[in-house]
């Protein structure tokens, strides 16, 4: 389902002398089957904006299209639940959230809570556990015997058992070593594409934003300030500068080479291995012409 928001204003305690604003004007389209990054600096609005793709929070504002639903201010509770059946969402450490004595029941909690039967939630336990390649005999365990990693997984497939549409990730390799955030981002990579999954990332990390999105939001300050394309966010590093933020690795990189070899290369290197692609090509390329 197509996400849309007009306008969007958002005041943590509105109406006190400790009021906050936290998002003004925001606009932005999240189209279904699409890959989002958000981006931005700590306190740019992006947690705050997430928690709008499912109703926890309510526009002070403007309006939140998502599907057939627009929330607005006034908008009711109980007109949310069918959004939050729709919209997962992982924090950051969802392991934190884990609660039940065992794997199997904790998962099993969501679907349930949405009215699916006990029969067909611990099918769905026991598929998401294959899935998320954790072996057979952890549904019977306590979550709280896992390893981290295991626990996050767990957690992970908590949210994807009532079966998602749009699945909202908040940073979801935090406290995790460089081995286990790839894991963890090439699993929503797969899942993305093998669910039919709408996935919006929020993240701190350029690298990726740029690896896996196919579309980029960029917040600062509370409103939205760039929409496009990783090839064209991150190809407008000046702009992306005055907002306090960089380009990827590969990208710096590929700067550098430019200025060695004195001319630019022919695209955009948005990740390592495209930066391998495309020296290769231009040093074929000048072979070629010497030849």
């Amino acid at each position: 389902m197509d996400i849309s928001l007009q306008q969007v204003g958002y005041s943590y305690g509105r109406n006190t002398p400790f009021e906050k604003r936290a998002l003004q004007g925001v606009d932005g389209t999240i189209k279904t089957g699409s890959y989002t990054a958000i981006i931005g600096h700590t306190g740019s609005g992006k947690s705050t904006l997430l928690m709008h793709l499912n109703g926890l929070l309510k526009p002070s504002e403007g309006i939140v299209q998502i599907g057939d639903t627009q929330i607005t201010a006034g908008t009711k509770a109980k007109e949310l639940k069918a959004v939050r059946r729709h919209v997962g969402i992982v924090f950051q450490f969802p392991e934190h959230q884990l609660f039940e004595e065992t794997v199997e029941k904790d998962i099993m909690f969501g679907p349930m809570n949405f009215g699916v039967s006990k029969e067909e939630s611990r099918k769905r336990a026991h598929e998401l556990i294959e899935l998320l390649g954790l072996p057979p005999d952890t549904a019977q365990k306590s979550p709280f015997d896992l390893s981290g990693g295991q626990m996050r997984r767990v957690a992970i497939a908590g949210v994807l058992a009532f079966k998602p549409s749009v699945l909202v990730l908040d940073e979801p390799t935090a406290g995790l070593d460089p081995r286990g955030r790839k894991e963890i981002m090439e699993l929503f990579s797969r899942l993305h594409a093998e669910e039919n999954l709408t996935t919006v990332l929020v993240t701190h990390s350029m690298e990726d934003a740029a690896r896996y999105a196919d579309n980029i939001i960029v917040m600062h300050n509370g409103h939205s300030v760039m929409a496009g394309t990783p090839q064209n966010i991150f190809g407008d590093e000046e702009t992306l500068a005055s907002f306090g933020l960089g380009v990827p690795r590969s990208v710096k990189l590929q700067r550098v080479v430019e200025k060695m070899i004195g001319r630019p290369l022919p695209v955009l290197a948005l990740t390592e291995e495209d930066l391998a692609t495309a020296l290769a090509r231009a040093a074929s390329e000048e072979g070629d012409a010497n030849a």
